[in-house]
């Protein structure tokens, strides 16, 4: 190709207009409900109808409860009439109108609109697998042949229940005894992190559907009741944290980018891409005017909630001063200090704003080092004054989890009776226990004095076994 046919190319792609850039596909190809409509509807739709929360009585997530339609008694899609399903007029532009679907986020582009005509038109055949049906709901819960992986544990602040994280729901259970409470079922397959609010009313739920979708839920935890769904990315999302306030939520995404939105409407309001691995866990600064986010790529950075803006890198910029990326991080309840741990098994504390100017090879920013866990470290918490920490690992399929006091480092307890690798543990409110979870499947409480196993248990209902209700 000459250099002047390369450079009219070039010119050409990069003066694209939007309109050209999202042609529509060619009339010729046969389009797809599986690979073609369901990412879109999975993207733009399933937030807010799905079998936990059905706006307007409408559930987009099984195929023939979408054709039936919801409350306004028209069926959403008539197959071979795109004109005469309702759908397609929600979500459609009329002149200077906006679509009235979706009511939250962006409208679809002409070439989705396009494609969703084009599928009705063709007959609106679902081409899904028979298994990628959405079976699991409140009224059919997951049922556990063993039970699953422990990704999230969070005591409620009055320290009454513990959300354990399941395989599509969060599990409530009584903290003295273990009794399950409830079952929040969503339409996310895997847990990340499951958080109460401040002020225990609300559990934050970051997690997704491996490799199709990333969903932050916002649950009322009185009444069992999912009160948002953001579907964010087309990977599972992590870490989330609340804002003191309790107004904000934000999480760390696969894309590389840190994010939070506004917990009453789901409207992202922070936007960060200084990443550049998965970001896994986040946390509000005291005052809840910065946020500090850590990653897999080795950094734990430090962004203001107000701007969206990157302030700084808290740990060191040096090549080779982290050996490894950072899973967990957390804030010292009274001071802006921060615990991370990560893939080089020493829990560290940090002070979260810069008081010398960098220099090279500097790690200023460091109070403490801890003595190292065996493996990688994927939880580390203050207690409730910050006067101690826990940290828990795994290597080679087991678990260790240890105590220690944050002032001076000395071990304190190391956390008798746990099985499989640790992949989550937290204080109790009051700081007497702590529960912890991971790989075998169990929850165990131990005491943080003495590390004594109190008590363990199975956190889902297992087949055959009487459920309670």
């Amino acid at each position: 190709m000459s250099r002047l046919l390369l450079t009219l190319v070039v010119v050409f792609v990069l003066a694209t207009p939007p309109a050209l850039a999202e042609a529509p596909v060619a009339p010729s190809a046969e389009i797809s409900y599986h690979r073609d409509i369901k990412p879109i509807f999975r993207a733009k739709c399933f937030g807010c109808h799905q079998p936990a929360k059905q706006g307007g009585e409408l559930d987009m997530t099984r195929f023939a409860a979408m054709l039936a339609g919801g409350e306004s008694g028209e069926p959403s899609i008539v197959p071979g009439k795109p004109d005469a399903s309702y759908l397609v007029d929600l979500i459609t532009p009329s002149g200077d109108r906006a679509p009235e679907m979706p009511q939250k986020g962006d409208p679809l582009t002409a070439s989705d609109i396009d494609r969703v005509r084009r599928w009705i038109a063709a007959g609106a055949e679902d081409d899904s697998p028979a298994e990628d049906e959405q079976q699991i709901t409140a009224d059919k819960p997951p049922v556990y042949q063993k039970a699953p992986v422990v990704t999230s544990l969070d005591f409620s602040p009055d320290g009454a229940m513990i959300a354990v994280s399941g395989y599509h729901e969060v599990l409530l259970h009584a903290a003295d005894g273990g009794e399950l409470l409830g079952r929040l079922v969503g339409l996310s397959e895997r847990i990340e992190s499951a958080v109460f609010s401040p002020d225990g009313k609300q559990l934050a739920v970051t997690g997704g559907s491996p490799g199709r979708l990333g969903e932050l839920q916002i649950w009322d935890v009185d009444k069992r009741v999912l009160t948002l769904s953001v579907p964010v990315t087309y990977d599972t999302i992590y870490g989330a944290s609340w804002s003191p306030n309790g107004k904000l939520v934000a999480f760390g995404c696969g894309d590389h980018t840190l994010r939070a939105v506004d917990a009453e409407s789901g409207e992202q309001v922070l936007f960060q891409g200084a990443h550049n691995d998965w970001v896994f866990d986040t946390v509000f600064s005291k005052e809840g005017t910065h946020l500090v986010s850590v990653s897999r790529d080795r950094s734990m950075k430090l962004t203001e909630v107000a701007t969206a803006r990157f302030i700084d890198n808290i740990t060191s910029i040096t090549p080779g001063a982290l050996k490894g990326g950072l899973h967990a991080v957390d804030r010292h309840p009274t001071a802006d200090q921060l615990l991370i741990g990560g893939a080089d098994g020493v829990p560290k504390i940090y002070r979260m704003f810069r008081e010398k100017d960098r220099k090279i090879g500097d790690d200023f920013n460091l109070i403490r080092a801890f003595p190292a866990l065996p493996g990688r470290i994927f939880a580390a918490e203050f207690n409730h004054d910050g006067s101690q920490i826990v940290a828990g690992s795994s290597q080679d399929g087991a678990g260790v989890v240890r105590v220690y006091n944050a002032a001076d480092g000395k071990q304190i307890a190391e956390l008798e009776g746990i099985e499989g690798g640790v992949y989550t543990a937290t204080f109790s409110p009051d700081g007497k226990r702590i529960a912890s979870g991971g790989f075998s499947g169990e929850v165990f409480l131990n005491d943080a004095a003495t590390g004594k196993l109190i008590s363990k248990f199975i956190p889902v209902p297992l087949a055959g076994q009487e459920q309670d209700e």
